[in-house]
């Protein structure tokens, strides 16, 4: 078949620059020039923005001059510091084919609307958007929320929506699909496709972004076949302790971090918190003060000015080294970028395999990420990872089930868009794939809660968003209220943030109000890199200067421990089978070898077929230690509900400690844990029983404390509350209480509000992965007891103590503590 003109001029272009079209990339072309929708499964760096846009660029071609007008593009990303860099790769492309084949191509123009669009761009934009638009998915809704909206996009032809696998499992996802399902609807023969680098249950992310009923012979999976080289290796400690406990190696792999950078002209190091990423530079900086310039700190906290300065410089090869958390994971190319060192576990094969396309992001090009283990027993992970990315285990993202937070929010943006009619958008709504389910009862609901504020806010006027005219078209009868739901629009909920700003003028970035609430002002602190201190606080401002002190507090941003995911469980699992059998195969084996090799002389290890459990008598009380490997999230619940049947059988308190391993119980009273697991676990039943586990999970937590915690979030996304106008931000004091308030409310006056209990099914899904939890139960069950009293703490055991310790004392006792602790187990060893 002879190839269009446009096919024609693309093709020379990839060969003016010496490149090869890879064949994943004509399969794209031909099913987005035969109108098909679909995903592009392939890594990072092997060409997916090529295969999707020139797609795009070669369906225009196909129009005639005069249908070249309006929108046409729409381009979806996760991250707005990701729209610029597109926006930037895409222009250049588009020109140079353009200028090389007017008549085939034509001319194309390129704008970016999200959160950091200026005023003015926006003002132009809504008189007339460009030919492609990148966007977030914020920023879509925000569009959509305006009555002109059909017709800003009734020339739309194609949707593409980056980094798929990083919205898809999340509520930003959902927002997605709903807008997806309002643009198919004004389009049916909209072309939409999805890019992924890492993702496990690829049919599944099909599905969901083609929506429910979508036409399956119009629908495509294309996956590069590109055998991309990626290395994994991992720095090994000098001295790994057989008594190891969270972050004690820490900053003892300082130098050899430094001895890596020295080799290699720019490497990114991750860490996974914010607040590692200050401490890893400063003290990158103090061992190295030459390297003050090319040394650089990147996190989501910082101010977008030197986010963007670190970008730039990473681009331009100016930096040798860039400190960094998920701020920089996706789309980004930094072509200059060699190495990518990960400090402490990923916890997540698809974190790790993202993370390690930062480098070599090219076709052809090796891909290496080195792994810097903060805690001996990462070393086991880091084993286990190995081996999973070899075989390409990867984990799959799971769907959120009807949001109705986002379902309610988007009620209202839909009828600032123009309104709608009932029956008309619940049909609509449900081919959004996390609606595909939802019933008549619950549009219902939905329906009357922004209608009226459901039963218990009917007497409130400003409850009621949403009212239906004469004609049945539901609108927002209030343009007060509209202004307040498109400030709020989004689903991206956190603490908030204080902006931090020298007191001579200039912006820092932002910290959480909670920190700064604990400080006065004279108080010293850690915060992009420097050490600060405060001198005033004003209208959510936290005013400072710069301080010759060499110590500071470590600022703290919200968010949890990331827990190990099943497949990174499973992996280190495996190895511990391995090793069982006294196979200590690669490096890290090797290393950690010493510190196993105790754990199975004073204990056992645990494995996929073996459970071990550990009973210990000390001074403290009795202890109790388990090891499912089941992750943080899961032992936290499974603590709790092992605590709370055993109190039903005696009475008892118990101090709980967790980490991805396992989890601790002590009691002050004695417990006979041999007898009790022999009599219940030996007939199958009891303590770790999967019947009553949601009644028995919800009575041994706070359930209501956790469930309120977390509908504050559903509350905002909800538009039940909100931070305030600019110039009038409400504290977080403020947004908690008024959260907090109708959480009452609705317990006590509408029991069954969806809100209410979507927020108890986000605790037990999420905080407590219930599914997991419950599947780690079942694998319990099929697991060999391997119980054993003990006369100390074991390696595995020992930081899990640890982990209790530093609730009670300063982190100096804890240091020397745990170093006395340490000595008197060695001594015990070497026995």
């Amino acid at each position: 078949m002879s190839k269009s003109k446009a096919e024609e001029a693309v093709d020379a272009w990839f060969a003016n620059r010496g490149w090869k079209v890879f064949p994943f990339q004509r399969a794209v072309w031909k099913a987005a020039l035969a109108g098909q929708s679909g995903l592009l499964h392939a890594n990072t760096g092997a060409g997916k923005t090529y295969a999707v846009w020139f797609a795009a660029m070669l369906r225009g071609a196909n129009r005639s001059r005069r249908d070249r007008t309006g929108l046409r593009v729409l381009w979806i990303t996760p991250m707005r510091a990701l729209a610029a860099d597109t926006q930037r790769s895409l222009e250049v492309s588009a020109e140079e084919l353009g200028a090389a084949s007017p008549d085939a191509i034509g001319s194309w123009t390129l704008g970016a609307r999200t959160g950091d669009t200026g005023s003015a761009e926006r003002a132009r934009q809504s008189k007339n958007l460009p030919g492609a638009l990148i966007t977030t998915p914020e920023s879509l809704s925000l569009l959509l929320s305006h009555a002109g909206a059909r017709d800003q996009f009734k020339h739309l032809d194609m949707i593409i929506i980056d980094e798929w696998h990083e919205l898809m499992g999340s509520k930003r996802g959902v927002q997605v699909q709903l807008a997806l399902a309002r643009l198919r609807r004004w389009n049916p023969d909209l072309v939409v496709w999805g890019l992924s680098a890492t993702m496990g249950n690829l049919q599944d992310a099909r599905n969901v972004l083609l929506g429910a009923g979508a036409d399956e012979s119009k629908s495509v999976l294309v996956e590069g076949d590109l055998k991309k080289q990626i290395v994994v290796d991992c720095l090994i400690p000098q001295n790994v302790s057989r008594f190891p406990w969270g972050g004690h190696l820490g900053l003892q792999m300082l130098q050899p971090v430094i001895e890596e950078i020295e080799k290699y002209g720019a490497t990114l190091v991750f860490t996974n918190t914010r607040a590692s990423s200050e401490v890893w530079y400063q003290n990158l900086i103090e061992a190295r003060p030459d390297w003050a310039g090319t040394v650089a700190l990147h996190h989501g906290s910082l101010d977008r000015e030197v986010r963007d300065w670190v970008e730039k410089g990473l681009k331009n090869g100016e930096l040798k080294a860039v400190v960094c958390t998920a701020s920089l994971d996706l789309g980004v190319d930094f072509l200059p970028v060699e190495r990518v060192l990960q400090v402490g576990s990923a916890k997540n094969i698809a974190r790790l395999l993202q993370r390690a396309g930062r480098s070599g992001h090219a076709p052809g090009r090796v891909s290496r990420v080195t792994l810097v283990p903060t805690n001996s027993l990462e070393l086991l992970e880091a084993a286990g990872a190995k081996r999973a990315v070899a075989t390409r285990r990867i984990e799959a993202r799971q769907v959120p089930n009807k949001p109705f937070d986002v379902l309610v929010q988007h009620l209202v943006t839909i009828a600032l868009g123009g309104g709608f009619r009932s029956e008309e958008l619940y049909e609509e709504v449900r081919t959004a794939w996390s609606y595909r389910h939802l019933t008549r009862e619950e549009w219902q609901w939905a329906l009357d809660f922004v209608a009226r504020g459901g039963q218990s806010l009917e007497v409130y006027p400003e409850y009621r968003r949403v009212l239906p005219d004469e004609e049945g078209v539901y609108r927002v009868p209030d343009a007060t209220i509209g202004r307040r739901h498109r400030m709020s629009i989004g689903t991206i909920v956190s603490d908030a943030q204080m902006q931090v700003q020298y007191v001579s003028g200039g912006r820092i970035g932002s910290v959480e109000e909670s920190f700064v609430g604990r400080l006065k002002p004279g108080d010293h602190f850690l915060f992009s890199g420097r050490i600060l201190e405060l001198v005033r606080v004003h209208e959510m401002t936290a005013y400072v200067k710069r301080s010759a002190s060499t110590r500071g507090a470590i600022s703290r941003w919200g968010g949890t421990k990331v827990p190990l995911s099943a497949e990174m469980a499973r992996a280190g699992l495996e190895e511990l089978e391995r090793a069982a059998q006294g196979i200590f195969e690669g490096p890290e084996m090797q290393a950690v070898r010493p510190l196993l090799e105790v754990q199975a002389r004073w204990s056992a290890l645990p494995t996929a077929e073996v459970l071990v459990i550990e009973s210990l008598k000390s001074r403290e009380g009795w202890h109790l230690f388990v090891y499912p490997f089941g992750g943080r999230s899961v032992h936290t619940g499974l603590a709790s509900l092992l605590a709370f049947r055993v109190g039903k059988t005696m009475p008892s308190t118990f101090s709980v400690a967790v980490n991805d391993y396992g989890f601790e119980l002590l009691s002050p009273e004695p417990v006979d844990w041999g007898r009790m697991f022999e009599a219940q676990l030996g007939a199958g039943v009891g303590l770790f029983d999967t019947g009553r586990l949601l009644e028995d999970v919800l009575d041994s937590l706070n359930a209501t404390q956790l469930a309120q915690r977390r509908f504050r979030e559903v509350a905002r996304i909800a538009g039940l509350v909100n931070q305030g106008f600019p110039g009038q931000r409400k504290s977080m004091r403020q947004v908690q209480a008024s959260s907090a308030l109708f959480y009452e409310v609705f317990r006590k006056h509408d029991s069954g509000n969806l809100l209410l209990t979507q927020a108890e099914r986000e605790v037990l899904e999420q905080e407590l992965e219930l599914t997991r939890l419950r599947d780690t139960l079942t694998e319990l069950h099929g697991r060999r007891i391997a119980f054993h009293e003990v006369k100390r703490a074991t390696p595995f055991g020992f930081p899990l103590m640890v982990e209790r310790f530093r609730e009670k004392v300063s982190t100096e006792k804890l240091s020397d503590r745990v170093a006395r602790m340490v000595r008197e187990l060695e001594k015990a060893a070497a026995a």
